[in-house]
């Protein structure tokens, strides 16, 4: 059975810029090459949901400009519907600036336009959209009264819900966490909002373990090049193991994995372990290219990937 996926979250056109390292504070550093590309968590998540397998859709706010019809396409090339994509005038689309450095680490500041123009009106507007799925994801780069209304009506018709962090917030509304079936941090994020550094398995249970005290019912927490910790609340844990790859840029890795792991998952979670597999796979194809949309990878790729692995 296909997961029918939607996604409530930021559009943004990324400008990636490749340099040696961060520039100093007053220094002058010249560049490499620079490019474009779809992103913003929201839409990256979309995406790669939607390349994964899973019947996506995706409610979000662009300006009335050149960069929302190329985010519009963008999306409908991945085959996303894009019914609840709305446009402003209130503001230009959403826009990131990349600093790339040569170990494909980076470092991004983020406009956010017209992602902040997103509104609980525009969830009214979405609700047949919310009831009719299996899933239903969302991120911090637009506002969390927006996010809090989504994840309500999602509960409201059994719909699972999956809350990525991320960008980190020391706080989330109780109401929101109450909300919200799975918690998706990564070891920064984990850390930011329950003060536990994660360091080792000790340190992920307790970091779990608060996130359940807030309100999160099910926890994975991402830690990069190593693999994924799960949590739930009924006690059940592990670690999945990532996959060994030489990293070129690690843009939209966090946001493919949970994509990924949507178009995979059971509402009830039980082939979690087998999901977040799937999703490290995907992640390890996406870091080993440039750019958030284009890196994304294709069920196919994923599956082809897989079975060259064995």
């Amino acid at each position: 059975m296909t997961n029918r996926v939607t996604v409530i979250g930021s559009l943004n056109v990324d400008t990636i810029l490749e340099i040696p390292r961060l520039p100093k504070p007053g220094e002058t550093l010249a560049m490499g090459d620079q490019s474009f590309a779809g992103g913003g968590k929201g839409s990256n998540q979309g995406i790669a949901a939607g390349r994964a397998g899973a019947d996506t859709y995706f409610i979000g706010k662009i300006g009335d400009d050149a960069n929302g019809k190329f985010m519009v396409k963008s999306m409908t090339d991945s085959g996303i519907n894009v019914d609840q994509i709305t446009v402003t005038d209130d503001a230009k689309t959403g826009q990131a600036f990349i600093l790339l450095d040569k170990n494909g680490q980076n470092s991004i500041l983020v406009y956010g336009g017209a992602n902040q123009v997103l509104s609980t009106k525009d969830v009214d507007n979405a609700k047949d959209t919310i009831a009719k799925s299996d899933f239903i994801i969302t991120q911090f780069e637009t506002p969390l009264d927006v996010a809090e209304a989504a994840f309500k009506v999602a509960k409201e018709n059994n719909v699972v819900t999956i809350l990525n962090p991320a960008p980190a917030q020391e706080t989330i509304p109780a109401s929101l966490l109450a909300v919200s079936d799975l918690v998706v941090p990564n070891e920064t994020e984990c850390q930011t909002l329950t003060g536990v550094e994660i360091t080792d398995e000790a340190s992920m249970i307790k970091g779990a373990e608060k996130l359940h005290a807030m309100g999160a019912k099910g926890v994975i927490i991402t830690v990069g090049s190593k693999g994924a910790f799960y949590h739930t609340a009924d006690g059940n844990y592990g670690f999945v193991d990532a996959f060994k790859v030489n990293a070129v840029d690690t843009t939209a890795a966090g946001d493919t994995f949970i994509g990924a792991l949507s178009s995979q998952l059971k509402p009830d979670f039980s082939n979690l372990p087998e999901a977040i597999r799937f999703a490290n796979r995907a992640s390890s194809i996406t870091v080993q290219r440039m750019g958030a949309h284009p890196s994304i990878p294709t069920l196919a790729e994923i599956e082809a990937a897989e079975k060259a692995a064995k």
